[in-house]
Parts: C-alpha cells; structure tokens; sequence
C-alpha cells in the first residue's frame, strides 16, 4: 500500500503483509551529512502465503550501502534496490530470517523535515505517516509492529544527548571522541513512531507515580537557557496523566516519558512512544511570550500527545485509513481534558468556532471526504479537520447516544480487547454495540459518508391539546465522489423553555425516541410530538452542539433573545446570540455591496450588550459572545458569489453600531476586568483578560482613534494583553505614528525569540486590506524572516493567505498569484508545508466570478508546474476538479 509514488491507494485493496516483522535492531552512526544507519531486521513468512513471494521494502532517496541475509552477504542477484524499495527474492518458506541493511543518509540536507534532519545542531526524526522510510528499507506501514532496540553513536562533544523510545538500557565512550546509548522499547509499535533525537539540550525533569505505584521518570528538554518556560508544559503533563487515570483508567508502562521541543518541525507535536517530539511553540511558555491561546494550547496538545499512548500507540491504526480512529478519538479525550481544566462550555464555544471555521468550509469545497476515507493520493493531505475535529465530534455523538456509563464500558472494552493490536473503526465501533447492546450500523454512517448534514427544522403549538410539534429534516449534500447520501442518525439534544424561562418537561413524546433530553433523528424526515406542553415553548435544538451539523430553523428575534437570556445550557445559550448576529451580518454584508447604510436589529444589539454586562456569567463567556462570527463564517453562510471586501466593510459596520450602543458598558468593563499580582495563566484570569480586551476592541470602534489601544500597549504586563493591544493597532489604525512606534518598539524588544517575532509576523499579515500585500512581501525581505521555518513561514504566508481575506483576495488577484509563488518555491524544500498552506484555496468557488477567476488562473499556474510534489499536486488537482 505505497503511496509515495502518487498513485491511488484503496482501502479495499487493503491485505497483511507476506512476513512478519518479529524484532528490529538498528544502530546509528550520527554525522551531520553521512549518517550511517545499519537496520537488523528478523522476518517470518506468514503462513498461507505465496512462498515464492518475495519481500518488498520501502524507501524514499535511499542508496542502499549493504545487505547481509543471516549475516552473510547477500548475492546480488537475489535483490533489486532502488531509491523508493528494495526487493529480496529466494527467501525461506517458514523459518525466521535476518536482513541487516546499511544506508547512508544526510540528515543537514533533509529540508523536508521527514525522516532523520538536523537542525540548529540537533538531529531530531518525524516518521509519522511515511518518514521512517527515507532513514531505512522498511516494511513502512502502521500494521507492522515489532519491539525495536536502538543504539546510538555519536560525537560526545556535540551530542552529550542520545535519545530513544523505551527505557534506556546504558551508555558508555565509544573510542576517541564518541559515545553511545542503547534503548529498549518493550510494546511493539510501528515505525512512524520510532523517534530519535541527538544534540546538546537543557532539560527539565520531575516524577510522576502512577496509580499502581510506580514512579515514572519526566524530562522535557529544551535549547539552555530555556528550561525555565517549560515549567507549565511540566505541569500540563502531569495533570494529563493523572486525568488520563482517573478518567480512562488508563496508566503509563515504561520508566521513562520524554518530550524534546525542537524550532523546525512541520506538525504541532509527534507522540512516538515515551518520547514525544514537539514543536518549541508548544511547550515554551512564560507571560513575557506566551499568551492566555498559547498557555491553553500548550496544555491541549500536551495532553494530546500523551493520551496517544494508548489511543494510538498501545492500540494503533491498520491502515492510514484509519487515521481517524487515534486522532479523532483522541482529539475527543484532549476536548474533555482541557473542559474539565478549564470552562466547559467556553471550552465547548471554542471548539465548535473551530470547527465551523475549518471543517465545515472542508467538508463543503473540493477536498471533502469522509471522516474515514476510501482512497487517498498523499496520505500527508489526509491530516485534516475532518479527520480530526469531526472525527472526535463522532466519537462525541457516541457517547452521547450511548451515555456516560455506556461510553465507558465500551471504552474499556476497547482497551482489553485491542490492546497491542493495530486496528480499524469496525473494531472501535463493534466494541460499542457489544458493551451497550446497541445497533450503530446506521451511525457508522458518520464515518463513511462526507459532507455536513443541514436539518431543516419547524414547529407548531396547539394550545387545546397542550401539544407541540416538532419537524425535522435532514438533507446530506454531495461531495467529491459521493453524490447521494443516505440519511444519518443525528441526535439532537433538545429543551423547551417557558414563557418564564424555567424548563418545561414534556409528559411523553410520540413519533421519535427521545430520552435524557436528545431526540434521535434517523429518517429523512421525522416529526415528533411533544405532550403536557401548557405554554408555548421556545425550542432549543442541537444543544451543547450534540450533532456537527447545520440548523435551519427560523426563530424570531424575541426568542432568540429568550433562550439568549434563560438557557441553562451555555454553549446554546451563545448560540442564540450567535443566530441573532448572523442575520445582521449577512444583511450587512450585502447593504456594503450595494452601498446601503448599515442598520443593526435593536433586539440584536441590546442582547449582546446585555449579556455582556451580566455579572451573573462568567467573563469568558462574555468575551466569547462579542466575539462575533468571523469573517469567514459569514462568507459560508452566504453560500457564494462573495465579496471579501464587502463582507469586512459590512461586519465593520456592525461593530461600530455595538460600540457605539454598548460603549459605557465596554468602558466599565475595561476598567473593572482586571488581574492583581503576578500573572496566572488559570481559566480565570485568562477569563478576565478576554473580557477587557474585548472592551478594548470595541471602544476602539466607539472611539475611532489609535489612543487608548496604543496606551494599553504601553501599559502592558503580559503577552496577552501586549499583542492584542499591538493587533487593534494594526489592523484598526495600520498606517498611524501610534501603531509604527509599537511595530518598532515590539520588533526591537523581541528580535531574539522566535516565537514571539512569529507574532509580529503574523499581526501584520492580518491587516486587512489590499495594501498588505505590499506590507507581506517587504517582510519576506526582513533579516528576521526565515523561509526555511515552517513557524515562520506559517505566521507570514499562511496568516496572510488563511485569515486575511480582504488582503488576500484583492480584486485584481495579486493576492493569489502571491500564494501561487510561494507554493512553488516552499514546494521544492518542503511539500508538506506547501501543501498546508495551499489548502488555503479551498473555498475559491465560492467568490464572485472575477475573483474566482484570478483564483482559478493562480491554481492552473501552481498545476502547470514542472517537478510538482505529490503532496502540492494532490491538493491542487482537487481543488480544481471539486
């Protein structure tokens, strides 16, 4: 099931390998540009296959320097090598052999950062999903596990860290110059999680005991002189592993966990097994560079990547089509996690923000595909918010249909069952329906169908009867190789609320199952009546989002504001709020386009601003509910023929209209959400600072002036507050005294950290505007900028092009033929980078025509290219087709 050459790979072709791996042995002679990597291999035939069939293995650039079978040289008329397999002919029918395999690599010209790289003097691997092969010939595929021993030589000088999974085993000189280290690691896994890492590093230890007693050994290493930013990243740890206990019952098995926080990496972090390889943005924290996002993002993915030793490492994928069932099962784990650290329903806000602003415009533009797909080109392009975020929004509707207990029994089962096996969704699935008695055939259709269900919904009362009645619809649309679609089993958490806001409790309910208040829509259409209703209610559908899905359902703004004010479900309780933005902002935009006055709803604006100032909840709530849909969530409802610069105009409009209406309030708000003494990145805190810098915001737009922004800059004490007041600056007043002293002032303080210099890249790529442009190709010229540093290219190019749609979607389309560039030059270093960001252009389909045609040209520019990689080629050729 190779997939490097770009060809179409399905999942019904799916069949075991002809051996089985038993043990791997490697050992690495570490040097900057000829790595030698001697792999001892020991196979078995499997039985009932061809025994003739010879072994294939996989490579990518490699130059094959020796091959022994059973420690004697092998003829070369038994083998072919090439730089993408080698294949071994002539091999026993049934008894265990040896291949020791000799390569030679250079890890310094390794640019994209798959396999073994250097960089910044430390030799660091990423191997998931097919790197493994560009170090060594390997069986490369995730169904292929063994326990793997691994020694380690290198320059002591240079490299006094050696590095591995498992337990170390010992070390000691290695003739002039040189040492060694040898590890262990007991659990078969597959070898996108082998890791190791080389270099000089400062390193942060602590212990854990484990729930049975045992003590665990935790270091984090990190570049000298930054041991001391890794302390919250510490902490994360251990609260995930305790979490992780308490929750899932689920305890650490080796003596050792490690994490190593590297500047260039191409994904957020790696979770290979007791030695988890991060991304530095994730684990440096202090309140001099890291903001309320960051601190909560680092705890999220430390969580994450940790809670992959059983979901995903202890239990792993089948098959790359599988991918869903560790990333979407354990993105659901790390969402519990931070809500039971933090705000549940802010926690809940932020997640469905997410989701709706990545998945939902993926699922509905040319690189739709199921939760788990069929056929894959690059499996690379398949790390994606659909497998991940919908994904664990799955297995969120699981436990939903299943409940609490329900969900934990099937759980455990999962775990004893599966333990050490690499598996599929059918077997996640089975696990549930066997531990709950329940058939989930109709719900696997998550899995395997793409696109966002839209349930169309409508309700009556009859007041003589006390009855109300529910009807639903659901429509799934088509999408890339699935044009109809059967219907799903959606269930909808769902309340009645009373003219007094209090709940009301239905006495029985006739034409659907409804139970622990989720009804469970299963036909095309389904209407439900509601009995012992004595008032007409206001209906709240798709609580806590229980279902990813889109909601028609009119509602006039009197109810909204209702559940607005009385909902005891938070999250719905914003999304009322939202449901009556949204109406104002897509009239907005349109009155822009058409060069009407914008005129806001009363009802609408008076709600915000009362929820604003209500004591009563919490102020990240607050924050979360003047937070209004994006930019680009008012470009999906529109549906197409969009006009980015009418849609900013349009929504700007509207937050003048608040600010002015709501400015006293803000004005209180700002001066009463403060934080005395030392800096705490707690939910609290970070709740507060929310809430004030989202007065900030909109007295930025009552007042009109750089003023009390610039003084905010001036007056700050953390991150947070620092670069939001730097971000109002720019993208508010971009071309005043105020903001180009802050530009320079925060330029100058910061010029030596990495990760805060990404910050005044990406701050400036966000200012809207077609003026930008200029603005982001004068930056590329900056001393500072590094195009070699997915970080950095990520915080320029990628802001620009993602979350800039005025700058980047410029009329005359100079935006796209920009982005078509950059593909083309970050393509040749880097594919999988290239790739990311071109994914940018999903959605192109959807502008007017003049734009969607200067998208299109840009796109047919990037497919024309010479020596395209498989990854930019897969994604532009679909974005193109869809």
């Amino acid at each position: 099931m190779r997939t490097d050459t770009g060809q179409v790979i399905h999942l019904a072709d799916y069949r075991p390998t002809d051996f089985v791996l038993e043990r791997v042995d490697l050992t690495f002679e570490l040097d900057p540009t000829e790595t030698k990597v001697e792999a001892r291999l020991i196979f078995h035939r499997r039985p009932g296959t061809d025994p003739a069939a010879p072994i294939v293995l996989d490579g990518d650039e490699l130059i094959l320097s020796g091959l022994l079978f059973d420690q004697v040289e092998l003829d070369p008329s038994r083998y072919d090598a090439t730089p993408e397999s080698l294949t071994v002919r002539d091999l026993p029918e049934s008894a265990p052999f040896e291949l020791t395999i000799t390569t030679v690599i250079n890890p310094e010209a390794n640019t994209k950062l798959m396999g073994l790289y250097r960089t910044g003097g430390i030799y660091c691997t990423q191997c998931e999903a097919e790197g493994f092969r560009r170090i060594t010939y390997f069986p490369d595929r995730p169904d292929v596990l063994a326990p793997f021993t691994v020694n380690i030589v290198a320059d002591k000088d240079a490299n006094p860290l050696l590095l591995s999974n498992g337990n170390f085993l010992g070390g000691a000189g290695y003739g002039p110059g040189k040492h060694f280290a040898a590890w262990f690691d007991p659990h078969p896994k597959p070898s996108y999680l082998f890791a190791l890492v080389a270099g000089d590093l400062g390193v942060v230890e602590d212990t854990f005991t484990t729930m049975s007693g045992r003590e665990v050994v935790l270091k984090i290493y990190v570049e000298h002189g930054k041991e001391p930013r890794a302390a919250y990243a510490m902490d994360a740890l251990k609260r995930s592993m305790k979490w992780d206990e308490e929750r899932f019952g689920r305890e650490y098995d080796l003596d050792i966990f490690m994490i190593v926080a590297v500047s260039d990496f191409n994904m957020g972090a790696m979770e290979n097994k007791g030695l988890n390889v991060f991304n530095d943005k994730y684990v440096l924290a202090d309140p001099e560079i890291a903001t309320d996002a960051d601190y909560a993002n680092i705890e999220t993915i430390i969580a994450h990547e940790y809670f992959h030793n059983w979901t995903g490492n202890r239990i792993t994928c089948r098959d790359w089509f599988q991918l869903c069932l560790k990333e979407g099962l354990t993105v659901y784990r790390d969402h519990e996690f931070s809500s039971d650290q933090r705000s549940r329903a802010v926690k809940r806000i932020a997640e469905v923000r997410h989701l709706k602003s990545e998945q939902f415009p993926e699922d509905g533009g040319p690189l739709a595909h199921p939760v788990r797909p069929t056929t894959y080109r690059e499996i690379n392009n398949f790390y994606t918010t659909t497998v991940y975020e919908k994904g664990s929004e799955v297995t969120r509707m699981i436990a939903t249909l299943l409940g609490k207990d329900g969900f934990k029994k099937g759980m455990d089962l999962y775990f004893d069952r599966h333990d050490g096996e690499a598996v599929t969704i059918e077997d996640f699935v089975k696990c549930f329906e066997d531990a709950s008695g329940r058939d989930l055939t109709q719900f696997s259709l998550w899995y395997h169908q793409a696109g966002t269900p839209l349930v169309t919904a409508s309700g009556s009362y009859d007041a003589a009867a006390g009855s109300f009645t529910l009807s639903l619809e659901q429509m799934i649309p088509a999408t890339p190789g699935q044009p109809s679609k059967e219907p799903m089993h959606i269930p909808l958490s769902l309340a009645l609320f009373g003219e007094n806001g209090g709940k009301i409790e239905p006495t029985s309910v006739d034409g659907a199952e409804y139970a622990g208040e989720v009804l469970h829509l299963t036909g095309r259409t389904q209407t439900a009546v509601f009995h012992g209703v004595g008032s007409r209610p206001v209906v709240s559908i798709n609580r806590s989002f229980s279902a990813p899905i889109n909601l028609h359902f009119d509602q006039s703004p009197a109810d909204l504001a209702h559940l607005a004010r009385h909902e005891t479900d938070h999250f719905a309780r914003w999304q009322a709020l939202t449901d009556l933005a949204l109406p104002n902002l897509l009239k907005a935009a349109r009155d822009a386009r058409e060069g009407k006055p914008v005129v806001c709803e009363a009802t609408f604006v008076e709600t915000l601003i009362a929820a604003a100032a209500d004591e009563s909840l919490e102020p990240a709530f607050r924050a979360q509910a003047l937070a209004l849909p994006s930019e680009s969530d008012i470009a999906r409802e529109l549906g197409g023929n969009n006009d980015p610069d009418a849609i900013h105009a349009g929504r700007q409009a509207v937050l003048k209209q608040i600010a002015d209406a709501g400015k006293d309030v803000f004005a209180g708000l700002y001066a009463a959400m403060t934080t005395s003494g030392d800096f705490n990145p707690d939910a609290k805190s970070a709740g507060l600072r929310a809430l004030r810098n989202s007065a900030l915001t909109y007295l930025s737009h009552a007042e009109q002036t750089p003023a009390r922004a610039k003084a905010a800059f001036d007056a700050a004490n953390n991150m947070t507050d620092l670069s939001h007041a730097l971000t109002i600056l720019a993208h508010r007043f971009p071309d005043s005294a105020e903001t180009s002293e802050a530009l320079a002032t925060f330029r100058e303080r910061f010029a030596e950290n990495a990760l805060v210099i990404d910050k005044w890249f990406a701050i400036q790529a966000g200012i809207p505007g077609a003026k930008t442009l200029g603005r982001v190709r004068a930056l590329m010229d900056d001393p500072l900028f590094k195009r070699t540093n997915p970080n950095r290219m990520r915080s320029l190019v990628g802001t620009f092009a993602f979350a800039n749609p005025t700058g980047f979607g410029r009329a005359d389309g100079e935006g796209y033929r920009f982005l078509a560039d950059q593909i083309l030059d970050i393509d040749g270093r880097n594919p999988q980078l290239a790739a990311r960001i071109l994914t940018s252009m999903r959605s192109w389909r959807s502008l007017e025509s003049v734009r969607a045609d200067h998208a299109r040209s840009a796109l047919i520019e990037i497919e024309r290219a010479a020596d395209l990689s498989t990854d930019v080629r897969d994604i532009v050729e679909r974005t193109l087709k869809g």
